[in-house]
């Protein structure tokens, strides 16, 4: 034992391997089975009809102690010990894992159902809370030790390898125009494989060296130690796989996506050859939530030991040791044994946000917390990380860069990419290749072969994927297989619809040419009557005489009415019974003697109602302007001789202007005649025929009262109508 048994009493290991694995590649949208490892809702409405894992590994290297330029590892000569830098503090940290996946694969079982089946072999180590200045101090062992004295703290250290067939189920949860949420669970058989575990409480340490004699040099220790197992390792050094220690765990996850778009990839408006749409993303966020490896593997031969470790041992009684188990049970006292193990998932929280930039380049945030404290006994767990990670994607091709910052190994920047069936990748390549202190090293590789969801091809356009139609090359429906129907006449009616396939004819009449079957010259399809013949002018059917008057309705001008011939089929009519006919009639509506036309004569008293009107028209002093207001006086007498004339529709009437004496004659006169064409015109404008009215003025010549009184001046400024005789 010698050297080597000091190093596993104060749990001077340090290096570790990251627990997360595929780093950067599984939040990839075609990161295909893979990705249910890290959320099972993520294979719901997948890019993939299938995916084959054939293999994949995922493997790293970190810790928060040893510091080294990766490359100078690997060169002859190199001394881990006194070459790497080394950051000791009293509680350094570490973690082992490798992670193998098996054949494994995912389908769709429905468009918003999938499944997943995986074969899964996985180890972790973790180191926690170790005293980096204790390592430091005794790496070269107690020979070249100096006097010390440590608090070695309570050191945990665990290790842990097993193996899980997992079914996974995921499925669209809800849909709703941009809102878009799938769920999915994980249901996993684990199968236990070997685990061994050392943990001390209040460990410390003392050194005394006795340069006289090495040999009795003493180490003073102090606390407890509990060691333990998948089996009883204090008996049996061999390794002895038992089928019955076994376990089952969980996985759960959600994804909700953010589809603004959502109209563009409408289920219902899809063509065939989109094939729903299911090979286009349709997401501009993306956010993922999961919970991994809930669960645990029962060790039924498992052995556990504590003990109190208070006492003095010599450098002899260390070189001497055979094993561990010896060296505690002959210098310490055992204080506790227990049977059995109960070993613990690494269990933790998963977040993301994948945020389309723009086409097929994305940036992906993303982290993990460990849900497994750092105290507890016989605990594997992950180590907390935030990844932020830009990537390029595509059917056949991913390149991404994660940047993560990881618990205890810090800022780290790595590459990967998929090509086809090949990804290989590393979350701190970069970081190994230029820096002089990198605290991690990982890698992850696989081959599968994936089946991928595409839009079909439709050649032709005509809505029948290739495929599925007998004339790819040429549109035509579905009815024919996607060939066009045939149109052997020429006529555009195709032979399916065509009622005489042989014969060119129009589409109206299925097909076939029209007939003439009345023989009027017009075909059937622009004769109203096909069946009687009948003149073109009148649509191919004869004349009607609706009143029987022998006059065809379309030369009667009363065609519902019986009526003379030499009437243009209407009967005489004398509306106003004044035994003269209304088409001789020049006052149809008005009695009156033949000798005037039908139209009443004009009589006195007529005569002397347009002279009380006519005389009380009204103009301003030395004007002829009249005031023909609404609701005015002028205006009432206009109205009231408009009502008279129009009863006189046949008469010539006169509108007369006459002045006073006063004033010059030639003024007079003027001013006389302006004020009877005023009337004049007024009249005409409320509708009186112009044909019926003349004016005249007279000036002072024709007065009716004396000039020399103001009353007969009076009289004598006047307007007359007077009547002339028939038209």
């Amino acid at each position: 034992m010698k050297k080597k048994l000091l190093v596993l009493l104060i749990l001077v290991t340090s290096f570790a391997a990251r627990a997360q694995s595929y780093l950067g590649y599984f939040h990839d949208n075609y990161a295909g089975v893979q990705s249910v490892l890290f959320n099972p809702a993520s294979i719901a409405d997948s890019r993939f009809k299938t995916d084959i894992n054939v293999f994949s590994v995922s493997s790293s290297v970190g810790n928060d102690l040893y510091g080294v330029k990766l490359l100078d590892v690997f060169k002859d000569g190199y001394d881990f010990d006194s070459q790497a830098k080394m950051t000791p503090s009293n509680k350094n940290n570490g973690i082992i894992n490798v992670d193998f996946m098996g054949p494994s694969f995912m389908f769709n079982i429905a468009p918003k159902h999938s499944l997943a089946f995986f074969t899964r072999a996985r180890a972790i180590t973790n180191l926690r809370d170790v005293n980096g200045n204790l390592v430091d101090q005794v790496k070269d062992g107690l020979d070249d030790a100096s006097n010390f004295n440590f608090d070695a703290g309570s050191p945990n250290g665990v290790s842990h390898g097993w193996g899980e067939v997992g079914l996974s189920y995921a499925a669209v949860l809800y849909q709703n125009g941009q809102h878009f949420l799938k769920g999915g669970i994980t249901a996993k058989y684990l199968q236990g494989v070997a685990n061994g575990y050392i943990q001390g409480r209040n460990g410390k340490v003392a050194f005394v060296e006795n340069t006289t004699t090495p040999e009795n040099s003493v180490l003073i220790t102090e606390g407890q130690l509990t060691v333990g197992g998948s089996q009883d390792w204090e008996n049996n050094e061999d390794y002895e796989f038992d089928i019955n220690s076994s376990g089952f765990g969980a996985d759960f996850g959600l994804v909700y996506e953010w589809r603004p778009d959502y109209e563009k990839y409408d289920v219902s408006k899809a063509k065939p050859a989109d094939n729903n749409f299911r090979d286009l993303n349709k997401y501009k966020l993306r956010f993922g939530f999961s919970v991994t490896d809930v669960g645990s593997i029962n060790y039924k031969k498992g052995k556990q030991d504590t003990y109190d470790i208070t006492g003095v041992v010599t450098q002899d009684m260390i070189d001497n040791a055979d094993n561990l188990y010896d060296f505690l049970d002959d210098h310490y006292t055992k204080i506790a044994t227990a049977k059995g193990a109960k070993t613990n998932l690494p269990t933790a929280l998963h977040a993301d946000v994948d945020w389309n930039i723009h086409n097929k380049f994305y940036l992906n945030l993303n982290g993990d917390i460990s849900m497994v404290s750092n105290t507890k006994l016989n605990a594997v767990s992950i180590a907390d990380r935030v990844s932020l990670t830009p990537r390029y994607e595509s059917r056949w091709f991913s390149f991404f860069v994660p940047v993560s910052w990881m618990e205890y190994s810090g800022m780290q920047v790595g590459s990967g990419l998929r090509v086809g069936t090949f990804f290989v990748g590393s979350g701190s390549v970069l970081t190994n290749l230029v820096s002089k202190e990198s605290k991690a090293a990982d890698f992850y590789v696989g081959v599968k072969i994936p089946v991928y969801q595409k839009k079909f091809k439709d050649t032709d356009e005509d809505g029948i994927i290739d495929k599925e139609d007998a004339c790819k090359d040429v549109a035509g429906p579905v009815e024919n297989n996607g060939c066009p129907w045939p149109d052997k006449d020429g006529d555009k009616v195709l032979d399916k619809d065509d009622a005489c396939p042989d014969v060119a004819g129009p589409v109206e009449n299925k097909g076939c040419p029209w007939k003439d079957s009345d023989g009027d010259t017009l075909l059937d399809n622009v004769d109203a009557c096909p069946t009687v013949a009948g003149p073109v002018e009148n649509k191919g059917c004869p004349w009607p005489d609706t009143d029987g008057d022998s006059v065809l309705d379309k030369d009667d001008a009363c065609p519902d009415v019986a009526g003379l011939v030499e009437n243009k089929g209407c009967p005489v009519l004398d509306a106003d019974k004044d035994g003269i006919p209304d088409s001789e009639d020049n006052c149809p509506i008005l009695a009156g003697p033949k000798e005037n036309k039908g139209c009443p004569e004009v009589n006195k008293a007529t005569l002397e109602q347009l002279r009380v009107e006519a005389k009380s028209i009204f103009f301003p002093t030395g004007k002829s302007t009249l005031d023909v207001a609404d609701k005015g006086e002028n205006s009432g007498r206009l109205d009231a001789i408009k009502e008279i004339l129009r009863n006189y529709p046949n008469a010539k009437f006169a509108v007369n202007g006459h002045t006073d004496n006063v004033g010059n004659a030639k003024a007079n006169q003027k001013l006389s005649e302006q004020r009877a064409k005023a009337v004049m015109d007024a009249l005409i404008a409320k509708g009186v025929n112009p044909a019926n009215l003349t004016s005249n003025g007279y000036g002072s010549t024709k007065p009716v009262k004396s000039n020399k009184t103001a009353a007969g001046r009076a009289e004598n400024r006047r307007t007359e109508i007077v009547y002339l005789g028939n038209l």
